[in-house]
């Protein structure tokens, strides 16, 4: 049975690949560490490797989980990067992003405030009924300030430009966080959070994309 590992995202936990179906593969969730003060994603990544214990691993990474399994991935062999909701280069990278660390914005609004849902979170994230909604808000209450703020700060600073040819990117084209229209997938009418409610479309590409 081939074995994935699960990147979740940013202000996310393994909580949004529930909706998947998964049940024809061998699953391990990639456990976030506690990030060191100013540590490049890179270096986070690296540490990171001791939970990859298969040769040749596929990585699923969501939102900002795709973009550290993209630098997992230039660390070890893999077989294939999946990003769903996610980034593939520095460029698709939207500037608020870098006009948070430029400004240092987490540092004037504090991290626990973005933490609490509300209806501009719901609208940002596409999430729209009472059951996505109470699962976003449990998942935003658990996610660690600390890990909030440095990931915020990572994700303006990355800087990967490099595609490798073991990618495949599933996007939706409502996606208001992270947007692209040219993945190898795009789902019509997904939202950043699409891996919830879009989940039968994206697990009949995962079938497809993972031999």
């Amino acid at each position: 049975m081939k074995k994935l590992f699960l990147f979740s995202g940013l202000g996310a936990d393994k909580r949004v690949f529930e909706f998947l179906d998964l049940s024809s593969y061998s699953v391990q969730h990639i456990e976030w560490i506690h990030p060191f003060l100013q540590e490049q994603m890179e270096k986070y990544a690296e540490r990171l490797l001791p939970q990859i214990t298969a040769e040749n691993p596929v990585l699923i990474g969501v939102s900002f989980g795709g973009m550290i399994a993209l630098e997992v991935a230039k660390l070890i062999p893999v077989e294939k990067v999946i990003l769903i909701s996610s980034a593939r280069s520095a460029k698709a990278i939207p500037s608020y992003f870098k006009l948070i660390k430029t400004l240092k914005i987490d540092k004037v609004v504090p991290p626990r405030f973005a933490k609490k849902p509300n209806p501009m979170i719901y609208w940002l994230f596409g999430i729209k009924t009472k059951e996505h909604k109470a699962l976003l808000a449990a998942i935003m209450r658990d996610t660690d300030e600390t890990f909030l703020s440095w990931a915020v700060e990572s994700v303006g600073e990355w800087k990967n430009e490099t595609r490798p040819s073991h990618l495949v990117q599933i996007h939706g084209n409502k996606d208001r966080i992270l947007s692209c229209q040219d993945a190898d997938y795009l789902i019509d009418g997904g939202g950043h959070l699409m891996i919830i409610d879009k989940a039968d479309q994206v697990s009949n590409i995962l079938k497809k994309v993972i031999a």
